[in-house]
């Protein structure tokens, strides 16, 4: 039987996102016709216009469309800002009646304030992961490129989709049409759900030695709680002039200064991510004192938290700056 998709697609949502998900669907149809049918939703049925400045038009609102069987929802920035009531009542109808939804980059966001995440394992983008688990702790999110579990699917986004459709397309049609599927992609491999969404610290900060790794990979684990370097330069197995010189040697910088610049950048992405007040963000990222996090946050960012926020979110409504 042929399986209908709905994508609803929230303003300034991926494209790349909704693409990889689409496209595997097309292909698979070319070579067992009808398998599948696909149906762009919005939220009042009109154009949708994606993070990159493109538009999509819509075939229904998704308040009026009927028999949706399997629903992802598909967002990019500012996931939030349209989670409204109606959205959240109407997500709630669609569990009711035996649906299975998903969200693709950040398309989790809306299904989480509906409360439709209970102990299924959920992803999404790694650059919002860190705002998703501040605002729903008890939530398991994982890093994998996407989770299928029961009722509720999740995908991180950009390619790691084409990866879940290919998954899907698996369990339904077998291992042999997913691989035809995967080579008119050019892709040399299928993904399993476990590669990792970022690139390996090794290749990130071109770094090759195993205590340095280590030394980041703890910084990168405790944010809220920073550990001092004497404790980094334990868990790498090294003493503190060790640990002071390797980061001296590869990065021109101390393990705390390091640290630090870690540290805000994660400030950055709850700034951008959630609605989190600033002081919760300076709690979250470990710093006691708010005037040195803004300081601090200054200094690397050239604007206080505040201003930072104020700015961006100017900016990405076309309005003027506030001095």
């Amino acid at each position: 039987m042929t399986e209908n998709i709905h994508f609803l697609l929230l303003p300034e949502f991926s494209m790349i996102g909704l693409l990889s998900a689409i496209e595997p669907l097309r292909v698979a149809n070319r070579f067992q016709a009808d398998l599948y049918r696909w149906h762009l939703l919005s939220l009042d049925g009109g154009p949708v216009r994606a993070s990159n400045g493109m538009s999509l038009e819509a075939e229904a609102a998704c308040f009026d469309a009927g028999g949706i069987d399997t629903l992802f929802i598909i967002a990019g920035f500012n996931p939030l800002a349209h989670a409204d009531d109606t959205l959240k009542a109407w997500l709630r109808q669609l569990d009711r009646a035996g649906a299975t939804l998903g969200g693709i980059d950040t398309g989790c966001f809306p299904l989480a304030e509906a409360r439709l995440f209970r102990q299924e394992r959920l992803t999404l983008h790694w650059e919002a992961i860190a705002a998703f688990q501040e605002r729903y702790p008890l939530l398991t999110v994982t890093q994998e490129l996407f989770e299928i579990d029961g009722k509720r699917i999740s995908s991180a986004g950009g390619t790691a989709s084409l990866d879940l459709m290919l998954e899907r397309l698996a369990r339904r049609h077998g291992a042999a049409l997913a691989a035809l599927v995967s080579e008119q992609f050019v892709l040399g491999r299928i993904r399993s759900k476990n590669d990792h969404q970022r690139l390996q610290l090794t290749a990130r900060y071109g770094v090759h030695n195993k205590k340095l790794i280590n030394a980041i990979a703890a910084m990168e684990g405790n944010i809220e709680h920073p550990l001092t370097t004497i404790e980094l330069a334990e868990l790498a197995g090294v003493t503190r002039r060790q640990l002071e010189r390797l980061f001296r040697q590869q990065f021109d910088a101390t393990p705390s200064g390091f640290y630090l610049h870690l540290r805000l950048g994660r400030a950055r992405e709850l700034l951008r991510q959630t609605g989190m007040s600033v002081l919760e963000i300076c709690l979250a990222c470990g710093f006691e004192s708010a005037t040195y996090f803004a300081r601090a946050y200054r200094q690397r960012y050239g604007a206080t938290p505040s201003h930072d926020r104020n700015d961006r979110a100017a900016a990405e409504s076309g309005e003027p700056r506030q001095p």
